[in-house]
């Protein structure tokens, strides 16, 4: 397939771009040019919200969008006069509000969530207006992504407590539960939506196995050779100060993803993969939060 990636030099977007090329797939990319380039793709160097006529008249067997954030973000490249047969577009679960029963199921009501804010009601302005204008367009919603090439402070703060041997400071008693999905599982399903064309076009995407906060943190340090020893923190201290996940609690239904991948890979498999990644690249995580800095000067007693 010829396929335009959007993005294609971090986390999601690098992982798909590489395993799309590994699979003999014609890649293209579009980005600002700030980080190095995937081997083996072609590279528009640009902002996507200002293309020109730099995708005009190219033709491509599927659009994997997955820097869209906005409406603005969808319109400026169907608007690029870039020709498709095939659009996936990686929205969000943020869609969902709180407010909704849970697990959440793709066809619930979309709208505000108080927890991601503009985040999640950009996402949706972003997916409904791909609707109004690519009725065939199929858009998955995650919860929070893992695995190789991730960039965010997520997995590497326990990582890094646990090479340094620290005692991990948990939220009260650890039970908030947590819902994962691995790059590697997203780029499969891609594959699957791409072949077999489901008359479903909004999925859910996600292990169907959830865990608490604490079982992943021992996950973590068990990717790392070492068993974690915890400290409770309570309620009283606001959690994001020194963990690095929202108090938040929400499920995604996934069976219509399970009807068409049944299997996704075990979090110990995954976090064992994405470890072995971190060690050696250490600097490619980037934003990292003094959560240790708060913990030594806070929570811990003097």
């Amino acid at each position: 397939m010829k396929i335009l990636i959007t993005g294609g030099t971090t986390f999601v977007s690098k992982y798909a771009a590489e395993h799309f090329i590994a699979k003999s797939n014609d890649v293209t990319v579009i980005n600002r040019g700030s980080r190095p380039q995937v081997d083996g793709a072609t590279h528009i160097n640009c902002d996507r919200t200002t293309l020109g006529d730099r995708l005009n008249g190219k033709r491509f067997d599927l659009i994997l969008d997955i820097t869209a954030y906005t409406e603005e973000h969808i319109k400026t490249l169907l608007d690029s006069g870039v020709i498709f047969d095939e659009y996936i577009f990686i929205s969000s679960s943020a869609v969902y509000p709180v407010t909704n029963s849970q697990p959440f199921t793709e066809d619930q009501p979309c709208g505000y969530n108080s927890v991601w804010g503009e985040y999640g009601t950009n996402k949706l302005k972003a997916e409904q207006y791909l609707q109004a204008n690519v009725p065939n367009a199929y858009i998955l919603r995650p919860p929070y992504f893992y695995g190789v090439y991730e960039n965010l402070y997520r997995e590497a703060f326990p990582f890094d407590c646990a090479l340094k041997d620290r005692a991990f400071y948990i939220p009260q008693n650890g039970e908030m539960k947590l819902q994962f999905f691995n790059v590697s599982d997203l780029c499969r399903f891609i594959e699957i939506l791409i072949d077999k064309h489901p008359k479903d076009h909004i999925f859910n995407v996600g292990n169907k196995d959830i865990v608490t906060i604490k079982e992943w943190v021992e996950l973590c340090y068990k990717a790392v050779g070492k068993t974690a020893e915890f400290v409770s923190v309570g309620k009283e201290i606001p959690q994001r100060d020194y963990f690095c996940f929202y108090d938040y609690e929400y499920v995604l239904d996934v069976s219509k993803q399970n009807e068409l991948m049944p299997d996704t890979i075990p979090l110990e498999q995954g976090l064992k993969d994405e470890f072995e990644w971190y060690k050696n690249n250490l600097n490619s995580v980037y934003n990292r939060k003094p959560y240790m800095e708060y913990i030594g000067n806070n929570l811990v007693k003097k």
